[in-house]
């Protein structure tokens, strides 16, 4: 069950809240049935991620549920110093928190509020990478190259 589903240059976008915090942020196929948001926070929500599609650099203000391990928040932090435009390799990411490029590719692809923490601006050394624990070509690396696009990033 959604709070909000909308449209996306991509297909769609899932909401998730407890009413007052973000739960989860799911990108969905174009054929997922749109859902008007069912409260001021999801309206919120809705607005910022429309805001985004109008205006790539365009930040987000919401609160997030207090998910995922001390690890991966460590993660999701430093990718959000990541401004839009720009992209760190796994390996870049790694030595600015004081990890491993594997260990954070695996918190990349457990995180649940892409856009919000845009993990689509980590990539590896030699191409695009993964996406939400994907591999090989498919509907969420599509998503990856187009917010990155959107957002004018090249990546190797």
């Amino acid at each position: 069950m959604f709070n909000a589903v909308i449209d996306a240059p991509f297909g769609k976008v899932g909401i998730r809240t407890d009413g007052v915090a973000l739960r989860e942020v799911i990108y969905l196929p174009q054929i997922t049935r749109a859902v008007a948001p069912d409260s001021p926070f999801a309206a919120r929500v809705v607005e910022q991620i429309v805001r985004y599609f109008d205006e790539p650099a365009a930040s987000f203000d919401l609160p997030l549920a207090e998910v995922g391990t001390p690890f991966q928040r460590r993660v999701w932090r430093g990718i959000s110093e990541i401004p839009p435009g720009i992209v760190w390799t796994y390996g870049q990411l790694a030595a600015h928190i004081g990890s491993v490029p594997r260990a954070v590719g695996q918190a990349c692809g457990s995180n649940r509020f892409p856009l919000v923490i845009p993990c689509h601006r980590v990539v590896a050394t030699n191409g695009i990478g993964g996406f939400a624990h994907t591999g090989g070509d498919g509907f969420f690396r599509d998503v990856k190259r187009w917010l990155l696009a959107h957002e004018g990033a090249t990546y190797a």
